[in-house]
């Protein structure tokens, strides 16, 4: 089990939400934290302790002003770590490779594909052949509905009628070289992972998979890594002491190190 840091960006300020408050207006945001540094005081971080493969994630909607200063926060951390982190939120095949030339070493992307309840196969293809399979992370953020997963857009606002179990993910792996998972009813809540979700990503094993969402204690990761066998790389954003959580940041990165 390894640790991806993050950082989560909204209105140019470094943020940890409640996963599934964003709405298209901004009207219903929750938030956990709101921190006084800006994203390259954590990129700097993540680099001197060695973590690769976090995510950047820009949450405001591409074309609005709230998005452009994401882009510059952005910019910033991925200067700061060049090649350490992946960059989520926008992304278009149109801008793919903006991102990767920015630092990036991976772009992550949903709802660009992920549309009209389906996935849209002539985008993903293009994307692919853009940056190439080695650059794209597919992002298969899901809701419960009738007792199985789908993955949401827009923000985690829209369902699609797109599954997230291991044929599904067997199918998309051609296409991408991993996968980042929001558990979106419990992001962001620290009231325990999703071990069932966990569970069913585990019997998947072609390319790396990283969860998010609901850790908020150690007890919470120990449950986490045995539900999923440790097979899955975790992801822990507000339950962090440096996100104003209570959980050990130092502690985390001990504790996936050893395992």
């Amino acid at each position: 089990m390894n640790f991806r840091p993050c950082i989560d960006i909204h209105n140019g300020s470094v943020k940890q939400i409640v996963g599934g408050s964003l709405d298209e207006k901004h009207s219903s945001v929750r938030e956990n934290f709101v921190s006084e540094h800006g994203a390259a005081y954590y990129a700097s971080l993540y680099r001197k302790d060695r973590l690769s493969g976090g995510h950047i994630i820009l949450l405001n909607p591409a074309g609005t002003p709230g998005y452009e200063a994401d882009i510059r926060q952005a910019r910033d951390a991925l200067g700061t770590y060049p090649g350490g982190m992946q960059i989520g939120g926008g992304i278009t095949a149109d801008n793919a490779e903006e991102f990767i030339k920015a630092g990036a070493s991976h772009v992550i992307v949903t709802s660009y594909v992920f549309r009209d309840g389906r996935i849209d196969m002539e985008r993903l293809s293009r994307l692919m052949s853009e940056i190439g399979r080695e650059h794209l992370v597919l992002d298969l953020s899901c809701r419960v509905r009738g007792g199985s997963y789908y993955i949401v857009t827009d923000r985690w606002q829209k369902y699609t009628e797109v599954e997230v179990n291991p044929d599904e993910l067997n199918a998309l792996s051609e296409y991408c070289s991993e996968f980042l998972v929001h558990a979106v009813d419990a992001e962001g809540k620290k009231g325990g992972a999703d071990e069932k979700l966990a569970a069913i990503l585990s019997e998947f094993d072609r390319c790396p998979v990283t969860y998010a969402g609901g850790v908020g204690s150690f007890e919470d990761l120990r449950r986490l890594d045995r539900a999923c066998r440790g097979k899955l790389d975790v992801t822990i954003g507000s339950a962090l002491d440096i996100y104003g959580g209570n959980m050990s940041y130092s502690g985390v990165i001990e504790y996936c190190r050893k395992k």
